[in-house]
């Protein structure tokens, strides 16, 4: 018996790139850092919050790469020599992927009081009815 993979179904034609982008999720591993929750704001639109205590704006870097949404966090060296007796607030540098469906966009990014919100949302296509001209030969 042959194992067809998810994208090559004869039924499912043009997924062959769902089955690579569900790869590469399950690559990009499983740390912890930051934590963050993901919320539905609104039926076509939603949330994603991290929670990024000590980090400045200027610290944090949100950008798309191959529908991808990644979001990096580096703090700047303070240059001061800071003896600490216990350093229980994490401050090592983050990179959190994302991958986003096709139409879904990101509206806009916010950070308050220690949490980096990114809002998401997604367009909706309008619907097309095509006709197609059969040729006779």
């Amino acid at each position: 018996m042959t194992k067809l993979s998810f994208g090559a179904h004869p039924y499912l034609l043009g997924f062959d790139q769902l089955e690579r982008l569900v790869e590469r999720t399950a690559k990009s591993g499983s740390d912890a850092y930051p934590p963050y929750n993901i919320e539905q704001s609104a039926p076509d639109a939603f949330r994603i919050t991290l929670a990024v205590a000590g980090f400045a704006e200027d610290d944090l870097a949100i950008t798309m790469e191959d529908r991808a949404l990644v979001i990096r966090g580096r703090q700047a060296d303070e240059g001061t020599e800071r003896i600490f007796l216990h350093r229980g607030i994490a401050a090592r540098a983050f990179q959190r992927s994302f991958v986003l469906a096709d139409g879904v966009e990101v509206a806009g990014a916010a950070l308050e009081n220690g949490l980096l919100h990114v809002d998401l949302r997604r367009a909706q296509p309008e619907p097309v009815v095509q006709t197609i001209p059969i040729r006779r030969s």
